[in-house]
């Protein structure tokens, strides 16, 4: 990105909130930070019911997962006599997070691509294309005993 040789980005989101914030793997959010540090454009590619209208701030709202600490505190590989092995590679007791997703918030997205185009990552312009879900989700509901 630095050296000029991305014109822009485009990742897929797992969840994209009524305010436009997306959440999807890991290193997306770093990857929106890069774009926007660098002038490149970041674009979210994704099908609208991902879009949950429910939740309007992701980074508040939406539970993050918590991998295996295994996946990041031992490796496995072959060793000299062609054996498999696994081992540790951090100290006994280190403390470790391996979160499998981030959020990217609404600000660091240029547009939403969507089945009814590429829209602002804003809560107005998601409800206006979407008028029929935001309206949905703006209802009460109603609790079985009514």
């Amino acid at each position: 990105m630095r050296e000029g040789l991305v014109d822009l980005c485009i990742v897929g989101t797992d969840r994209t909130t009524a305010g436009g914030d997306v959440a999807n793997k890991i290193g997306t959010y770093l990857k929106a930070l890069a774009a926007h540090d660098n002038g490149i454009p970041f674009y979210v590619a994704l099908p609208s019911p991902t879009i949950d209208f429910a939740v309007v701030d992701g980074v508040r709202e939406i539970p993050i997962e918590q991998r295996s600490a295994d996946e990041v505190t031992t490796m496995t590989g072959r060793t000299a006599d062609g054996r498999i092995e696994s081992v540790r590679i951090v100290p006994d007791g280190s403390n470790v997070a391996n979160y499998g997703f981030d959020v990217t918030p609404a600000r660091l997205v240029t547009g939403l691509i969507t089945e009814r185009g590429v829209i602002a990552a804003t809560r107005e312009e998601l409800a206006r294309a979407f008028p029929e879900r935001a309206e949905a989700a703006a209802r009460p509901t109603r609790s079985a005993a009514e």
